[in-house]
């Protein structure tokens, strides 16, 4: 198997875990130059986008969004707009990612800022 299919599968199965507690999911999206990062409700069968950041948002200024420092923004970013709509429990899906670098550094982030995992 290749790197996509073992994390497409490792992410099929926590996903599965987390439709049945029906809990709101934090999901982060990686590619080499940006950070996608969703809160998601899982109701009756149906997935509602409440809140998202990405590093492609023009206002936040981010000239490349495949480092660090982005996550680090972004992190914050998704905190306080999640803590604004009165979200503040969530499970945190990487997708599949290995809970290092700049997936690690978003979860500390929004953590800093208010969110529960």
């Amino acid at each position: 198997m290749n790197k996509k299919k073992n994390r497409l599968r490792r992410c099929k199965k926590i996903r599965f875990i987390f439709k049945k507690e029906n809990k709101l999911r934090l999901v982060v999206y990686k590619t080499s130059r940006h950070i996608y990062t969703q809160i998601i409700s899982q109701e009756n069968n149906f997935s509602k986008v409440l809140v998202s950041a990405s590093t492609l948002e023009k206002d936040l200024n981010i000239k490349y969004g495949g480092n660090k420092y982005a996550a680090k923004k972004i992190g914050k970013i998704i905190a306080l707009r999640a803590i604004k709509k009165g979200i503040s429990n969530v499970v945190y899906d990487r997708s599949g990612f290995k809970y290092h670098g700049r997936i690690k550094i978003l979860a500390e982030n929004s953590r800093k800022y208010g969110l529960v995992f």
